[in-house]
């Protein structure tokens, strides 16, 4: 029964593979450390075999990881949408990981900010001229680009959350995302809606990103004591921005200051990212 409540071959065996290799160990060397066979190995990294418990404990042990972690009912699909998301990352996962995947997130969070400048005006038009000044498609093509952007830089933050322990951060980046979801769908979908209320959206809009972009703000300002002056400016900023936002009537002095805060969020996630590299580099025998 035990075995049940354990992740199941072959993803079990892939993550015993996975947390040897991300120690450095051989199969012979792990043998060393927990007296089991290099076959019975062999074959639980095929997938060939289902372990009992205790050998499963037993290798575990060796590799310094909780038995809990490994412990899963989530089906592959709910598997791939945690890897997507950085909602579940092994603490055994290599800096150069880490880095890459922050590296990714700035980047991002450069595209959002440049295409920022294009969505504006063409939101402007359409919501109070009346007005599509770009052709259906390239607008759709344009708010999956910015959707996608979106996702990725966010993501840089759920990472953050998991490097610096920062929970609140981790959670409420995960809903700023799904909150993106829900509203670029919505933006697309508008298009072929005829009785389109742009004025609940956008109220819905600042409400929503305002309140748990006020939670976000609180979050990063947690990151001060790992990060510094970088993480109390940006933190303090992103308060005052969804603060103005959540208020709806005074959300266009947030939009205004949503420019120096998305640059501020960039380089903060840049900073992470070179902190990382240093680290990466101090591990490095050469």
């Amino acid at each position: 029964m035990e075995n049940n409540a354990i992740m199941k071959q072959p993803e079990l065996g892939q993550k015993i593979s996975e947390l040897r290799k991300s120690k450095g160990l051989t199969q012979e060397e792990l043998v060393e450390q927990c007296n089991i066979s290099v076959r019975t190995i062999q074959r639980i990294e095929a997938g060939d075999v289902t372990p009992r418990s205790y050998t499963i404990k037993t290798i575990l042990s060796a590799l310094d990881y909780d038995l809990e972690q490994i412990r899963t009912g989530d089906s592959k699909a709910t598997t791939e949408f945690k890897k997507l998301f950085l909602l579940e990352i092994d603490d055994n996962k290599e800096v150069g990981f880490l880095t890459k995947q922050l590296s990714i997130a700035w980047i991002s969070g450069i595209v959002y900010f440049i295409t920022g400048f294009v969505e504006v005006p063409i939101d402007y038009f359409r919501y109070f001229e009346n007005e599509i000044v770009v052709n259906p498609i390239v607008f759709i093509l344009l708010k999956l680009l910015i959707l996608a952007s979106i996702i990725m830089f966010i993501r840089g933050f759920v990472l953050t959350g998991k490097i610096f322990k920062n929970y609140l951060l981790r959670i409420t980046a995960f809903i700023y995302i799904f909150i993106s979801v829900l509203f670029y769908i919505f933006d697309i979908l508008s298009l072929y809606i005829s009785d389109f209320d742009y004025q609940f959206i956008l109220g819905a809009e600042a409400i929503s990103y305002g309140a748990i972009g006020i939670l976000f703000g609180i979050s990063v300002l947690r990151l001060k004591d790992g990060l510094g002056t970088i993480a109390t400016i940006t933190g303090v900023f992103e308060i005052i921005t969804y603060g103005f936002m959540v208020t709806v009537i005074l959300s266009f002095v947030g939009l205004v200051l949503l420019t120096p805060m998305i640059i501020l969020e960039i380089i903060l996630l840049y900073k992470i990212t070179e902190m990382l590299k240093a680290k990466q580099q101090e591990i490095s025998p050469n």
